[in-house]
């Protein structure tokens, strides 16, 4: 056991979720500019621990110690830029003149915001909505989950010495249904949840009482398209990386890749070469480059949809036996490629997360399309070519919440994150990522009597 804490009852979350209510009361009347030098106080305190939090995140979740530094670095970025932004963002919206009148909109904080984050991408999906909502003017109740308790308290403690005021950021540790009860209790006034489809459910039953938004990042089965005129060679790094980064336990990891017919053989040759290079093991040992999935039951799942698939007449292209890391009924799973696949198959339309990826030849765009949208998900989607014009009118037909060219499994923090299906609702990042933590209010003042 690496970490363990004792979760919260109800009444003393509910105290403490009252704690945030008032000192929200306070926090609201800080000027923008204040607030943006405690925040940035804040990642600067916590980027002075990377080395420490990186080291953290590899023993609660099993990702390879090589990596994780990249969550801090990414947590700053996306930090960094959204106080850079909150002063516009935040700024009355003069509505234009009119005699005898001031007329503008102004952007008020919503109250208190209840942060949900999950063990894949602790920070990176915490940071999406803690820094926006304290840079509105709104109180966080922050609750990670089990898997990853101590980012939760990293992060409180960056901005405690950041000089952010007592109880305007908290860390709960608690259960599902104590969760769900704050949900539909008085004082929380907006959720921001990354997590499953079934979890996104269960906060919107939790709110239904209730007239409070609730931001939703939830699952995904990414494709991207490989059209005749892409770099393949580029194309296969980068969707090589894009299916086993994390163990694939990536919310807008690749899942399903189609490939025209054209250069099919080529992709997946080299796909599979480079697959093959992949060393799985212990995260904290130097030269890993896969570590462990979460736990051996989400191991197992990936093991059920790749045995089905192959059951199915799928061929799996990786030999498990190269990995001798791999073992059944451990967290320890081998990536694993598979052709032969349509979208008869569990693999092809339920989200995995975890390091497998079906390819599949296409005789053009419009097949292609057609196969992207065959999901019931769509955050992300990624095209590799070369015409521009091409990628974003192809763009315009996928159902998606961000299309990428030549690139994917990656988020800027200048454009809206964003999900569409049962990918979720809602958005975090970007200008408009403020539009969801605050509520506008209209003021039409008569000067002129």
């Amino acid at each position: 056991m690496y970490v363990e804490r004792p979760l919260t009852d109800a009444p003393e979350a509910a105290r403490m979720v009252a704690a945030a209510r008032r000192a929200f009361g306070e926090w609201r009347r800080v000027p923008v500019a204040t607030r943006a030098a405690a925040c940035t106080r804040a990642v600067d305190a916590f980027v002075a621990r990377t080395a420490d939090i990186a080291t953290e995140i590899s023993w609660q979740m099993g990702r390879p110690a090589g990596q994780s530094p990249g969550e801090a670095r990414g947590f700053e970025e996306r930090a960094r830029y959204m106080i850079g932004i909150a002063a516009a963002a935040l700024a009355d919206i003069d509505v234009g003149a009119k005699a005898g009148f001031t007329r503008l909109i102004r952007r008020e904080p919503l109250g208190v915001v209840f942060t949900i984050a999950p063990w894949n991408y602790p920070y990176l999906t915490a940071v999406n909505s803690v820094v926006p909502a304290l840079m509105a003017g709104n109180a966080v109740v922050l609750r990670h989950s089990a898997q990853t308790p101590l980012c939760a308290e990293r992060i409180a403690e960056a901005f405690a010495a950041g000089g952010l005021p007592q109880d305007v950021l908290q860390v709960l540790h608690c259960d599902h249904d104590v969760a769900e009860g704050l949900i539909a209790g008085p004082d929380v006034d907006f959720v921001a949840f990354t997590g499953s489809v079934g979890g996104g459910h269960r906060v919107q039953h939790a709110a239904s009482e209730r007239f409070i938004g609730c931001g939703l990042e939830l699952g995904g089965k990414d494709p991207a398209y490989v059209r005749a005129d892409a770099d393949v060679d580029h194309a296969i790094a980068e969707l090589v990386d894009g299916s086993f980064f994390n163990s694939g336990q990536s919310c807008c990891g690749i899942e399903r890749i189609y490939v025209h017919r054209d250069v099919y053989p080529r992709f997946v040759d080299g796909f599979v070469e480079l697959s093959r290079s992949y060393r799985l093991g212990n995260p904290l040992e130097a030269g890993v480059n896969l570590g462990p999935m979460v736990n051996a039951a989400a191991a197992d799942f990936v093991r059920g949809q790749v045995a089905e698939a192959v059951g199915a007449g799928a061929r799996a292209l990786l030999d498990p036996a190269a990995f001798p890391a791999d073992r059944a009924g451990t967290p320890y799973l081998a990536p694993q490629v598979l052709v032969d696949v349509d979208h008869s198959m569990r693999v092809m339309r339920e989200e995995s997360f975890g390091p497998v990826v079906g390819i599949m030849a296409v005789g053009g765009d419009d097949e292609a399309v057609a196969l992207m949208n065959d999901s019931p998900f769509g955050l992300t989607a990624a095209i590799w070519t070369t015409d521009v014009a091409a990628a974003l009118a192809i763009g315009d037909r996928v159902e998606t919440g961000t299309w990428f060219m030549n690139r994917c499994d990656y988020l800027d923090p200048a454009l809206a994150w964003t999900g569409v299906k049962d990918s979720g609702r809602g958005c975090t990042l970007s200008r408009l990522g403020y539009e969801t933590l605050t509520r506008p209010k209209s003021f039409h003042l008569r000067t002129a009597v």
